[in-house]
């Protein structure tokens, strides 16, 4: 659901959008959405240890649009585990936005 909303509003915003699966765990972009998620998560919560994409679930899509004067090159989506001192959940979707360069421009995590 969060990837048709995501697509949907990229696409009504006049984006540019091709879809890929990611190839591997790294990929840059998947990278820099999971790096920079894990240190957002542990900011909130310093009892969160790991986030483990599965990359199975990742849809890595092409961007070219802006959300007012900043661009967005490229949206990740998936499903990622977040591993808190020795325990693994249920997995929580994902949504990445990463700008020029491979900025992450925005990491949000929402529960199934």
């Amino acid at each position: 659901m969060i990837k048709t909303l995501v697509i949907t509003a990229l696409l009504v915003s006049g984006v540019s959008y091709s879809s890929a699966l990611a190839q591997s765990a790294t990929d840059p972009n998947v990278a820099a959405c999971k790096s920079t998620g894990l240190l957002a998560l542990q900011e909130k919560s310093p009892d969160i240890t790991d986030l483990v994409i599965d990359m199975e679930s990742v849809a890595l899509s092409a961007a070219d649009t802006k959300v007012e004067d900043v661009s967005v090159k490229a949206v990740v989506l998936g499903e990622a585990y977040i591993a808190r001192k020795g325990q693994t959940g249920k997995p929580d979707r994902f949504v990445c936005l990463l700008g020029e360069k491979g900025k992450v421009l925005l990491t949000f995590f929402t529960a199934k």
